[in-house]
């Protein structure tokens, strides 16, 4: 969730690394976009799509323009070509629906902030009196996903008074909920003010004005531009019939979906809006409306930013999973199409496929994922203060939103720092407490457990602890005990000239709390840190409260070598696989009787939190629980790339994306990831890369290697990917690539050995079956949740 709070902390968290990513973003070129076939290709063949076509372009010039695969296979195969018109299913959206309501408010027809019932009277009824077309455009509206298909009707009159019986799921205004019915509401104002059907009023004031020739609703397969297929449904083949369920019961036309167009006359649309609403001297909409359309239009202190009619997320960069959510705009559709536009790089990339072909079962995420990740790596890093420069009115905003209120989620987990807090402290009344801690320890308002904890009545905060990379958790280096500036309190570091709670550290303390984010891997100082104070607390005689949070990767999922007995060290403290799927609470359990610490331990759990959920599925802002896991993509593939990180090759540290790049002057990037792409490692995809480290492994020393597209995450296998990595360096530079210094990490001689024996990864990983079933029979006893 795209959460205000999480947004100021970030700029505050990123701002130290300003000046490493001051640089410009590079100009586009098309040897840039090379890579795109080979991800097309490679998607084409493991059946995601049967073809598509992409596009890339800026206000002045198409970059990349192909078709590529089939548009069918039956009765014969028909080639994939780049003039052909696809059903953009919710595209629909943004290009007809909300250029057309915004037209109508440009020329003062209607107002955004009116109630629909001012236009439509009998809308008003069934409590939606109060639903205005903002809502509508920015899915707050409160009504549910959409029409009732379980009944037989259809016609488009028979929609319309389905939407009249509609009552709003929740209170309009109050929460998030993506509506198909709220565009088929505005398809039908337009429809009401305009006094034309939508398909005629698009048709005559944007496609025509336009010079868009092949984009319309319900499009003649006589035309000379081919259409693509879509789905079998009820025994017979969409083709040229709108896919979407609703909207074909609608006779083909509707506010939702129904549209069809081609690259060429979308990349028009994309230009005209780069252009602040018009081009080729035709004026669609307003300059100051495209600004109003794209950025942030949600309710004050609403959890998901929304533009009219469009989501909004970071521009095209390297690093724009560490930017702030703004800045972009765009769209996806059902079908497996993608419309998305930049006014900061002034890019905008265009994917039509045909997912849905033939059976419903394609899947063109993957494939969308890793071409706007293309195009970012090939734009470089960009900046907030960038960003704002170049979308000023998303300053203003942000300035004006700063000090509305946060309003959580319906789904929030709370962590059980959050269910501590509900409890006013109740645990730890009357007790002197120690907090073992850093900048991810805070509630779900932001509020630091080390504040809350201090001006809890009835508990004596005394003293502070905090882990490798400091309190807050930016430091990459040794760090010396010092005081907290808010409380004046010491904090003694754990990361310094002890790296466990001495005797001394320890008096006057009746109870130890740890509140730090894991990363769910088993090479991560946290649970050491964790456990040598579990150890401390029992050799004093203390209680010891874990404050749990979630595994970020999912604590469903157990992958990856164990750890032999004798290789435990301060990076790896028990026997455990790479991914062993636990939260921070369970492995304080599971240490406490397996390695038999013997600590009074209280583990404080999570409330809603499920096992499967990644932490972008929590509600919980991401916090970057250390200076190099700055997103959840590099936390995933963390357990991956960090196997080999003992050896003689950067893993990208000291860049703006460490753990998504590897490399070392002596690697042919080219040459890598073609032989890795060629292994076709699951929920991955590799692109060549250059990058120099500012710091770490191979400091000030240019670099060749490759950049790790994460397409799948469900998919992928991220220990697996590490022996892949492992394995293709120690094939193509068997003298250069030391392998024997992976074995920290890989946690087995045998294991490396078997690299270095030239066994294929997949064969290895199958040979850790036997270890991760004996784990997870382990493993069960200390689940919570």
């Amino acid at each position: 969730m795209k959460l205000l709070a999480a947004l100021v902390w970030l700029l505050l968290f990123l701002s130290w690394r300003t000046e490493a990513f001051a640089q410009n973003p590079g100009q586009l070129e098309m040897a840039d976009l090379d890579p795109i076939g080979a991800l097309t290709q490679r998607e084409i063949q493991l059946g995601r799509i049967p073809g598509a076509v992409i596009l890339v372009g800026n206000p002045t010039k198409i970059l990349y323009r192909k078709a590529f695969g089939l548009s069918a296979w039956k009765p014969e195969p028909r080639p994939m070509t780049v003039d052909t018109r696809f059903d953009l299913a919710s595209l629909t959206k943004v290009v007809a629906t909300t250029t057309a309501i915004l037209q109508l408010a440009d020329q003062q027809k209607l107002r955004l902030d009116d109630p629909v019932a001012r236009y439509w009277p009998e809308f008003g009824k069934n409590h939606k009196e109060s639903i205005t077309i903002r809502q509508l455009l920015t899915h707050y509206s409160g009504l549910r996903a959409d029409l009732d298909l379980t009944t037989g009707w259809s016609g488009y009159p028979a929609a319309i008074g389905l939407i009249l019986a509609e009552n709003p799921f929740v209170q309009p205004g109050s929460q998030y909920l993506y509506s198909d019915i709220n565009f088929e509401i505005l398809g039908e104002l337009v429809q009401r003010i305009s006094g034309m059907p939508l398909d005629i009023y698009c048709a005559k004031y944007i496609f025509q004005p336009l010079g868009m020739k092949n984009t319309d609703f319900k499009p003649s397969r006589s035309s000379d531009s081919p259409i693509a297929p879509t789905e079998y449904m009820e025994g017979k083949l969409r083709w040229g019939e709108v896919h979407d369920p609703t909207a074909y019961r609608m006779e083909g036309v509707s506010g939702h979906a129904g549209l069809f167009s081609t690259a060429d006359d979308l990349a028009i649309f994309a230009r005209m809006l780069l252009k602040g609403g018009s081009t080729k001297g035709v004026r669609i909409l307003h300059r100051s409306t495209v600004e109003q359309m794209t950025r942030p239009q949600s309710p004050p202190g609403m959890t998901e930013l929304r533009g009219l009619g469009w989501a909004l997320a970071a521009p095209f960069a390297t690093n724009r999973e560490q930017l702030l959510p703004l800045g972009a705009y765009g769209h996806l559709g059902y079908t497996g199409t993608l419309l998305w536009i930049d006014p900061v790089t002034h890019t905008f990339v265009i994917i039509l496929s045909n997912r849905v072909y033939p059976h419903g079962k394609g899947n063109a995420n993957p494939l969308r994922k890793g071409i706007l990740a293309i195009v970012s790596d090939a734009l470089g890093p960009q900046t907030n203060e960038k960003i704002l420069a170049a979308r000023p009115a998303i300053a203003a905003y942000l300035q004006r939103t700063a000090a509305y209120p946060v309003i959580h989620p319906a789904t929030q987990v709370a962590t059980g720092l959050d269910i501590l807090e509900a409890q006013n402290f109740a645990p730890l009344k009357g007790l002197r407490i120690g907090i073992i801690t850093n900048q991810t320890g805070v509630d779900a308002d932001g509020n630091r457990g080390v504040d809350l904890l201090y001006r809890a009545r009835g508990v004596s905060l005394t003293k502070i602890f905090s882990p490798e990379h400091g309190l807050q958790g930016n430091r990459d280096e040794k760090i010396s005990s010092g005081k907290d500036p808010f409380t004046g309190l010491t904090v003694y570091s754990l990361y310094g000239e002890t790296r466990r709670p001495t005797d001394e550290m320890l008096q006057d303390t009746d109870a130890l709390v740890f509140d730090i984010q894991d990363v769910g891997a088993r090479f991560y100082t946290y649970a050491t840190t964790l456990a040598y104070a579990m150890e401390a607390a029992a050799r004093r005689g203390i209680d010891f409260y874990v404050l749990d949070r979630p595994d970020p990767i999912g604590a469903d999922v157990v992958q990856g070598p164990m750890l032999e007995a004798t290789m435990t060290s301060f990076t790896t403290y028990f026997p455990l696989p790479v991914r062993h799927g636990m939260t921070i609470g369970e492995l304080a359990e599971l240490f406490n009787r397996e390695g038999k610490i013997g600590v009074k331990l209280h583990v404080i759990k999570m409330r809603g939190y499920r096992r499967q959920d990644w932490y972008d599925e929590t509600g919980i802002p991401w916090i970057p629980p250390s200076p190099n896991l700055r997103t959840l993509t590099e936390a995933t593939l963390y357990p991956g790339v960090a196997l080999v990180e003992g050896a003689n090759v950067s893993v990208g540290r000291g860049t703006d994306t460490p753990f998504e790049l590897l490399g070392a002057p002596w690697i042919n990037g080219r040459k890598l990831a073609d032989d890795l792409n060629r292994r076709e490692i699951a929920g991955v995809f590799f692109i060549p890369a250059d990058f120099t480290p500012d710091t770490h492994r191979y400091p000030h020393q240019f670099c060749h290697g490759v950049r790790i597209l994460l397409l799948d995450r469900h998919e992928l296998n991220s220990p697996l990917l590490g022996m892949e990595l492992a394995s293709a360096l120690h094939q193509l530079y068997p003298k250069q690539f030391h392998t024997q210094e992976i074995l920290g990490m890989v946690g087995s001689p045998s294991w490396v050995q078997a690299i270095i024996d030239g066994q294929d990864p997949k064969s290895i990983a199958s040979q850790w079956s036997s270890g991760l079933k004996d784990f997870s029979a382990s493993r069960k006893r200390f689940l919570l949740y």
